[in-house]
């Protein structure tokens, strides 16, 4: 259903996205179809109001690895701001919802995790081409 163009404002493309996840056991159509796709939960670092934002993940090991690319602009995305002032975030996952830590690793741990990040999903290398800024790994540890 969502599908990016349709939509002049993030905001309203993430709640359509979310609307339809939610419905759908973490199943949706247009950009993300067919991806692994969660919901992350942060608390807004100026707001302290909940944000939700739809992103694709991959896993390393119980962990679930997001990047914050924000599709290679020269600007860290807003969820990346929220974790580093709040870690404790909500995951959702399918049907399934739990609290977790982000984090975010450095060094060569990053560039592991990037470099696997860009072994699944070519547009990533794509994405810190565009950008002198690095762009952020977060490890999303779901509290067990």
């Amino acid at each position: 259903m969502p599908l990016r163009s349709e939509y002049s404002d993030q905001r309203l493309y993430n709640e359509a996205t979310t609307e339809e996840f939610r419905a759908n056991k973490g199943q949706v159509t247009g950009d993300f179809a067919g991806r692994t796709l969660l919901l992350l939960t942060t608390t807004g670092a100026k707001s302290g109001l909940p944000r939700v934002t739809p992103l694709i993940y991959t896993k390393d090991g119980d962990s679930y690895v997001v990047t914050a690319a924000d599709a290679g602009s020269d600007h860290h995305p807003g969820w990346y701001y929220n974790i580093l002032a709040n870690p404790v975030v909500t995951v959702e996952v399918g049907d399934r919802v739990t609290e977790a830590i982000a984090t975010e690793p450095i060094g060569p741990e990053r560039d592991r995790l990037y470099a696997n990040r860009i072994a699944e999903t070519p547009r990533f290398a794509e994405y810190q081409a565009k950008t002198s800024r690095q762009i952020p790994i977060i490890l999303i540890t779901p509290d067990t």
